[in-house]
């Protein structure tokens, strides 16, 4: 396998967060402003935003559903969550941490590869479940979804190529059985 220059950083030398990461759902109005309000709160309690997903609600377009990941100390999480709960347009906040869910990201990858690397590169994709949905003379842009750990590793491996473009979703999670997102 030949290596080319990288032009990222390559992910094992990301530092990891020194907090937990939390999951947090919430299910607010579908109004103008609800986001900045959200993130307000949690800049004023000093906590960092890992990534924020938020889509409207299909079954009912009057609300959207908010998945954050965030890091910090938990009982800073604990008054954020209060604070988010007592604002007008939230109708409920939910810490998902350490609970039983379903959580997938999705990450698109563009890699710059020579046709005698194509092989190794759909390997590795194969291996991760991941799909090539584009491929060009001198490109590939490669699709993984699954849990943020599964996109880790398979990132990891595609570093040895050179990666010309990433784009991460952010997680997004749902619980299991009939409980409440």
């Amino acid at each position: 396998m030949s290596a080319s220059p990288i032009s990222v950083m390559p992910l094992s030398s990301i530092p990891a967060p020194s907090a937990p990461l939390h999951t947090i759902s919430l299910l607010v109005r579908n109004k103008p402003g609800v986001l900045v309000r959200v993130a307000l709160v949690f800049a004023r309690r000093g906590y960092n935003i890992e990534s924020l997903v938020v889509s409207a609600d299909v079954t009912n377009g009057q609300f959207s559903r908010m998945t954050i990941t965030c890091s910090g100390d938990p009982d800073t999480l604990d008054q954020i969550i209060k604070q988010l709960t007592k604002l007008i347009d939230v109708v409920h906040a939910l810490d998902h941490t350490g609970a039983a869910v379903i959580e997938t990201e999705i990450a698109l990858c563009k890699l710059e590869c020579a046709v005698n690397q194509r092989t190794e590169i759909l390997q590795i994709a194969a291996q991760f479940g991941a799909k090539v949905v584009d491929s060009g003379a001198t490109s590939m842009v490669v699709r993984i979804y699954g849990t943020s750990d599964k996109l880790d590793a398979c990132l990891s491996l595609l570093t040895h190529y050179r990666i010309v473009e990433l784009v991460r979703s952010g997680k997004i999670l749902m619980t299991r059985g009939l409980a409440t997102t």
